[in-house]
């Protein structure tokens, strides 16, 4: 039976209680931000970064110089329409003897590449466990992130606030690389133009709402599209202009026989006007529209 858990390992040359300690030593290859108690059986404790991760633990069993699990028993993301993905999930770490080494293996129990944020989890984890906890255990010094301290591309992206919604299809990554520069087939709206390869410009409009510019800058075939808003007029907004000089992009990754698609507006964030109106539409175009037209063949009239 095979298992589609997110699980990594390292193998250091450290005594089963050394790396055993460095597990408990959650601020030292985690966050600095940690509150609460992280090495006793039953201690809670909480981890944050920025207002983009916040997750509540209890350690439900620890075996000095063998094991540690930890219990997820509240969890908050910014950047999924299921806020809460980790919570019950377990999270453990294995600690043997393999020849003259040690062995530590991290599992999360749950973390599985149907979760919406399973791409950033994965690669959060793998730079923690591989990296930083290694460097802890090795050189006693590891990289947590804390205030204005990401650690990761992903960090330095949602910590901007960034708009960002992604999901998993069936189809193949070139069909989703398709569908997205077939883009009046589900951006809707009057849009004019050539969309497909670089260079290219297309405007959108809607109405007397929303006029807007795209230039296509960047295209990997079956992996990424990014947009430049070279111009940009909400007619509801008191500035606006306010997408001109934002990019999008639509991120595409394969990932355990599905597809993976990330989209991203670089520059809409909380603090400008349109963020919850036009957040709320692109919900709706990409998690409806492009979805649809990707998995049925038609787009989809979402206003």
């Amino acid at each position: 039976m095979t298992t589609t858990d997110f699980t990594t390992s390292i193998l250091v040359d450290h005594t089963p209680e050394e790396v055993f300690r460095a597990i408990n030593n959650v601020r030292g290859w985690w966050s600095e931000e940690i509150e609460g108690s992280t090495n006793r059986l039953n201690d809670v404790f909480n981890y944050h970064y920025q207002d983009v991760h916040r997750c509540k633990m209890k350690i439900v069993e620890s075996v000095p110089g063998k094991k540690v699990v930890w219990d997820v028993m509240d969890n908050y993301f910014s950047f999924t329409k299921d806020k809460d993905e980790w919570k019950g999930n377990t999270i453990t770490f294995d600690i043997s003897r393999e020849n003259d080494q040690t062995l530590l293996v991290f599992t999360q129990a749950g973390l599985v590449p149907e979760y919406e944020c399973y791409d950033i989890c994965e690669n959060a984890w793998t730079t923690y466990i591989t990296k930083s906890l290694y460097n802890l255990i090795t050189t006693g010094k590891g990289q947590p992130n804390g205030k204005d301290k990401p650690q990761t591309e992903h960090e330095k992206t949602l910590g901007g606030s960034n708009f960002t919604t992604t999901f998993f299809v069936d189809q193949l990554p070139a069909e989703v690389f398709n569908a997205i520069n077939n883009v009046g087939s589900w951006w809707q709206g009057e849009v004019e133009g050539n969309t497909k390869k670089v260079g290219n410009e297309f405007t959108y409009r809607m109405e007397d709402i929303h006029y807007s510019r795209q230039r296509v800058i960047e295209m990997i075939p079956d992996e990424k599209v990014v947009w430049l808003i070279a111009e940009s007029n909400l007619s509801f907004l008191s500035q606006p202009d306010e997408w001109t000089g934002t990019t999008i992009s639509f991120d595409i990754a394969e990932i355990n026989n599905k597809t993976q698609l990330r989209f991203t507006h670089h520059g809409l964030i909380p603090s400008i006007e349109c963020y919850d109106a036009c957040t709320n539409a692109w919900s709706k175009l990409i998690q409806e529209s492009l979805l649809s037209l990707i998995t049925t063949g038609k787009g989809k009239r979402v206003f």
